[in-house]
């Protein structure tokens, strides 16, 4: 009877190496979605933002809520506190003032839009610089450890709730006027295929 021993022996090996490769190119593809994501985020937001003057970029709901500009200075501290040295450092950094965040210094939209891009330049940059297994490292947030998708996902999930109330806000404002920036209402289910296969 042939020995099948060497054949084990080769498959045991070959599995490890087949998952690494698989691995890799989920890493690969992970980070290029992840891109996407938060330039669909930043480009909806901007979309919304550019139909608002100053004044309306500064109103509040209430005296309770946040105004765009406040969120957006919001997030423009939390990009930087996040991704400087996201690696190496915990993410929530030691001189971040979060409170003074939340309070509307009235700005100018250029000083706004000019933080606004620093926090996206400081995201993105740190994205596309990672490396596949980057991925399976732990970084800390406030003390407690995450693996680095995991703070990924934090920031998606953070992001897409504020994208959320900007645009809220901006329609509550020009109400009308707003221009929308998904499907609108009372499109017929054909049009919407239509315009699906179009896109294609």
């Amino acid at each position: 009877m042939q020995d099948q021993s060497h054949k084990n022996i080769f498959k045991r090996k070959e599995k490890p190496i087949l998952r690494r490769v698989f691995l890799s190119h989920f890493e690969k593809e992970y980070l290029s979605i992840i891109i996407q994501q938060f330039s669909h985020f930043k480009q909806r937001a901007e979309l919304g933002i550019e139909q608002l003057s100053e004044d309306e970029l500064h109103w509040k709901p209430s005296e309770e809520s946040n105004s765009i500009a406040i969120i957006m200075k919001h997030l423009s501290g939390n990009m930087h506190s996040r991704w400087v040295d996201f690696l190496s450092t915990d993410g929530e950094k030691s001189y971040r003032n979060r409170d003074s965040e939340f309070i509307d210094d009235y700005q100018p939209k250029e000083k706004l839009m000019q933080n606004w891009e620093e926090g996206w330049n400081l995201l993105f940059s740190t994205l596309e610089n990672l490396k596949e297994n980057d991925l399976l490292r732990t970084v800390t947030l406030r003390g407690q450890p995450l693996s680095v998708i995991q703070a990924i996902e934090t920031e998606v999930a953070h992001i897409s709730y504020h994208l959320g109330q900007i645009l809220y806000i901006g329609k509550q404002l020009k109400d009308k006027e707003w221009v929308i920036l998904s499907i609108p209402k009372n499109v017929s289910e054909n049009g919407i295929r239509k315009s699906i296969h179009i896109k294609r």
